[in-house]
């Protein structure tokens, strides 16, 4: 295999330059304005990770899918048949970046892959639809954001919960929520509990196995190239695939495959998609180096006052999803304060978020989750996991994005990638 650092791969060098000089901000496609666009004039697509979300993405209907991408040939080759004629494979997601007639790629791969990933994409002057959770630490982050604005790129992280569907078990979507929390129905601050009593599942079963020997690499999987970046572990089927999400390595447990999904609306809630938490505390027992395991209580503090609680025993079964100083509100839309529906529908609708993103790549227009919020939400995601490996109290710098005297903490927020990669 070739040298596995994008950003000095001869080859991929070569081709990325001449797709800059081809690119420009506004696509070809925002010239197909009238009914239905020709095929040359339509958003073209390509994933990279072709597991059960990769497979997903291959039904979306904006856009023609060109190009498939795995390192496990069996993946790829599920991938291809589903996709049909005129749809090329790829192993390496490089060949992907540098062809020139690609719009957008969708990121599908496990969340060690996702930041180094994004920057190449966007690097390479495409748009960028990633999986959660965005970044597997806070670090990478912030680096995505940089490059994803510094190279006028628009971005989205696949979770909705913000601006479409029902809230989990929550039972009404997040827009009457919004309506009782910007009018103040409740008061401020505000203190969110989430949990299985308000609707969630932390889903303590991707926890990792702490012992695993190693085993023989199947011959249609390159899993020198699947780890990328992470450090060398032997090989066994359970660090892979399905459940990967059980090691720290590649993702972050429950946390990792729910924590977006569940706190992006609660950060849109709470107004903080400019800011973190300032204090982060855990209740967990001693963590594995390399597995996943279970908590019980995770509390993060913003400047403000509001609180987010992630509980993972309940013990309080009356526990409400949301409480401020005027009232509650609980799952079901329940309240202790009289007709607050009916209240909360008399007020207007939070101001319009940009959903499509096939018409926000037209019109280069900023997605509902972009870059930018879907970095703070996801840094809740990863305030939390370290609190957790840590097991003690860490004091965040929302502004500068960094621990307060801890040189572990910043360690894991920010972690090396393994030699050659680097973003």
């Amino acid at each position: 295999m070739a040298d596995g650092n994008p950003l000095s791969r001869r080859e991929f060098v070569k081709k990325s330059i001449a797709a800059a000089a081809a690119l420009t901000i506004v696509p070809r496609t925002v010239l197909a304005r009238s009914g239905s666009p020709a095929p040359s004039d339509q958003l073209t697509r390509a994933i990279v990770g072709l597991g059960g979300m990769g497979l997903g993405h291959i039904k979306y209907e904006d856009g023609r899918l060109l190009a498939v991408c795995d390192v496990d040939e069996g993946h790829l080759k599920t991938a291809l048949e589903a996709a049909g004629p005129g749809v090329r494979g790829y192993r390496d997601f490089r060949d992907v970046l540098a062809r020139t007639d690609i719009d957008i790629v969708h990121i599908a791969t496990p969340p060690h892959w996702h930041g180094l990933i994004s920057v190449a994409a966007a690097e390479a002057g495409k748009d960028i639809w990633c999986e959660k959770p965005m970044t597997r630490t806070i670090g990478e982050g912030r680096k995505v954001v940089d490059a994803v604005q510094r190279n006028g790129r628009i971005f989205r992280v696949n979770t909705w919960f913000r601006f479409t569907d029902r809230f989990y078990g929550f039972g009404t979507p997040v827009k009457p929520i919004k309506k009782v929390v910007q009018n103040r129905l409740l008061g401020w601050p505000l203190k969110v509990t989430v949990s299985a009593v308000t609707g969630f599942d932390w889903k303590f079963y991707w926890s990792g196995k702490t012992y695993l020997p190693p085993q023989s690499v199947p011959k249609e999987l390159d899993y020198d190239f699947w780890l990328g970046p992470a450090p060398f572990k032997p090989y066994h089927p359970h660090r892979v695939h399905q459940t990967f999400r059980g090691y720290w390595d590649y993702d972050g447990g429950g946390l990792g495959d729910m924590g977006m999904h569940y706190l992006d609306p609660v950060q849109y809630l709470l107004e903080k998609d400019d800011t973190s938490p300032v204090e982060i505390v855990a209740d967990a027992p001693q963590q594995h180096p390399d597995a996943c395991g279970s908590w019980r209580r995770i509390s993060l503090k913003y400047a403000d006052g509001c609180e987010i609680v992630l509980d993972g025993e309940c013990p309080d079964p009356g526990v409400p999803f949301l409480e401020g100083p005027r009232g509650k509100l609980f799952r079901g839309f329940q309240s202790d304060i009289p007709d607050i529906r009916e209240k909360a529908a008399a007020f207007p609708d939070p101001e319009p978020q940009a959903t499509d993103f096939a018409e926000a790549v037209r019109s280069r227009t900023k997605f509902a989750l972009n870059e930018g919020n879907a970095h703070r939400s996801c840094t809740i995601v990863n305030l939390a996991k370290i609190a957790v490996r840590l097991g003690r109290p860490l004091k965040f710098d929302p502004l500068a994005q960094r621990f307060l005297g801890d040189e572990e903490a910043s360690r894991l927020a920010d972690e090396p990638m393994r030699a050659p990669w680097r973003m």
